[in-house]
């Protein structure tokens, strides 16, 4: 059996002045945060990460996403862990095939 990958990943969110929200990682900044983490963590950057929308900050959000590497396309999830003030916290786990 593989090893599942699972990668904790703070992320920091500017705050609006006076308004109540949810924290939101808008796509691009997930995708891009995803690709960094894992390109640090195992050591080879994937060739795209594709998410389908803004993440939300909300503790126990999931998103399904896909990571691209070599023409090889494998699914991963990211869920948020934590959120405090201006940080989201997230994992990732790659699937294992």
């Amino acid at each position: 059996m593989k090893p599942t990958l699972v990668i904790t990943v703070p992320v920091f969110l500017a705050l609006l002045a006076g308004c109540t929200y949810t924290p939101t990682i808008e796509e691009a900044d997930l995708e891009k945060s995803v690709q960094q983490t894992l390109t640090e963590k195992v050591g080879r950057t994937p060739d795209s990460i594709d998410c389908p929308g803004d993440l939300k900050g909300k503790v126990g959000t999931t998103m399904r996403c896909t990571l691209t590497a070599d023409g090889t396309q494998l699914g991963l999830t990211v869920e948020v862990t934590g959120v405090v003030d201006e940080k989201v916290e997230y994992e990732v786990e790659v699937d294992q095939a």
